[in-house]
């Protein structure tokens, strides 16, 4: 699975393309779909966005909640039903449509946040002032993180 960090800018030019950063592209040539996957972030007006494989994790987790269930029912229709498939043109491009900039208020450019496995595209002021509430709330709470063990590392490696 890719991992996506770091912040780009991107202009949106008047047909709606914008080019998704390279290093962000570069993590998800080994899929089969060319492309992303993206949907709103119902907490935020931004767009979550990510690989075909994250994507699949989302869709069996909540296959993991039980079937008929408000909770299931709200997250897929908040996630999967709003979903779009975003092939990658030839120059690295992707077409947001008209439902997800609306949602993000996004017009004339993004900016592309890179969040693990998937990856956040905002309006960059919108960006900017809930980045700060973030880095606030973090310290606030005196936030920490329990690291997870590293992984043995393969003989060959």
């Amino acid at each position: 699975m890719p991992l996506l960090v770091g912040r780009y800018v991107n202009k949106i030019d008047k047909k709606g393309r914008v080019s998704v950063p390279k290093p962000f592209r570069g993590s998800f040539k080994g899929q089969a779909f060319k492309g992303i996957y993206a949907y709103p972030l119902f907490k935020y007006p931004a767009i979550e966005a990510c690989g075909e494989e994250f994507m699949m994790r989302l869709g069996e987790s909540l296959d993991d909640l039980d079937v008929f269930s408000d909770e299931q029912d709200d997250l897929a229709a908040a996630i999967l039903e709003r979903a779009h498939a975003l092939a990658f043109d030839t120059e690295g491009r992707i077409v947001l449509p008209g439902e997800l900039l609306a949602h993000g208020g996004i017009a004339g450019e993004v900016i592309f946040v890179g969040r693990g496995a998937r990856m956040q595209i905002w309006d960059p002021k919108a960006y900017e002032a809930n980045s700060v509430k973030a880095l606030e709330r973090a310290r606030a709470r005196g936030a920490t993180l329990r690291l997870r063990s590293a992984k043995p590392r393969d003989e060959g490696s």
